[in-house]
């Protein structure tokens, strides 16, 4: 199985150029050689976060809800039953001019748990977040550190619908989808969350967040490690920062395997 597993990490860096990067160099120079082959123009149909990753942040969203019973209700939903509730919600305006909810895709008892802004147009169009230009970068990055969609990561948005052209998410619509997230994020129960851009960081971290600032730093919500990056759309737009991402995703499988070895030194005890 572990032959297996290196063969076709193996080739997944050959079909995206990636093998110069386990070369001797210099890692920043490795780094952008290896995000060469994962560069594609912008494309208007797919979920992205504010152009300018260093405009200043909106306000952090609320922690809860002022609905406080619609939040204890969804916050017992099982899978299906939340799945069904994104799909009806009418929380909001965005359900307005939605095609479909978004609700998230994946193994629903993954460690590695991926939270981006929200759905693009192919994204309204499907009902799977992060299937357009910036879902097969994402799948990309994923594979360069031994992971791929659907096998061991869950892969959601911190809002369910699609803003209108695409714009960032606002505080009340951020609010509103909060109890979903939160009820993903306890029936999956991952070992850390990596928030991809902005939005996402500042939903799961309640604060506001500059993603320069928050990058290569542990944080932690409700005692799960929290890793940001940027956002694979922001990427695409910003091909000079694909080596920064790169290396937030490879801070996050480092604190994955020091919670590893911690698990396996408890076991022990």
């Amino acid at each position: 199985m572990a032959a297996r597993s290196s063969t076709w990490s193996a080739a997944a860096l050959r079909e995206m150029g990636l093998a110069p990067l386990w070369r001797v160099r210099g890692r920043q120079t490795a780094a952008n050689e290896s995000f060469d082959a994962l560069q594609a123009p912008a494309h208007p149909g797919v979920d992205r976060p504010p152009a300018d990753a260093s405009a200043p942040a909106p306000a952090a969203t609320p922690r809860a809800s002022t609905d406080g019973t619609r939040a204890e209700r969804i916050a017992a939903l099982d899978w299906d039953a939340l799945e069904a509730e994104i799909r009806g919600c009418r929380a909001c305006q965005l359900c307005e001019r939605r095609k479909q909810a978004v609700p998230g895709v994946g193994d629903r008892s993954a460690r590695w748990m991926l939270v981006g802004e929200a759905p693009g147009a192919e994204e309204d169009e499907r009902g799977e977040p992060f299937v357009g230009q910036a879902g097969r970068l994402l799948d990309n990055m994923l594979a360069t550190i031994g992971l791929e969609r659907g096998r061991d990561v869950y892969i959601g948005n911190a809002i369910k619908c699609r803003p209108p052209h695409n714009r960032t998410p606002e505080r009340a619509e951020i609010a509103a989808c909060l109890p979903y997230l939160e009820r993903q994020i306890a029936l999956v129960q991952p070992h850390i969350l990596i928030a991809l851009g902005r939005p996402a960081a500042q939903a799961l971290l309640q604060r506001e967040v500059a993603i320069g600032a928050a990058r290569g730093k542990r944080f932690e919500r409700g005692g799960t490690p929290v890793v940001v990056t940027y956002h694979p759309a922001y990427l695409l737009r910003n091909p000079h920062d694909k080596a920064k991402a790169w290396e937030d995703l490879c801070f996050a499988r480092r604190l994955m395997g020091e919670g590893d070895e911690g698990d396996e030194g408890g076991a022990g005890g």
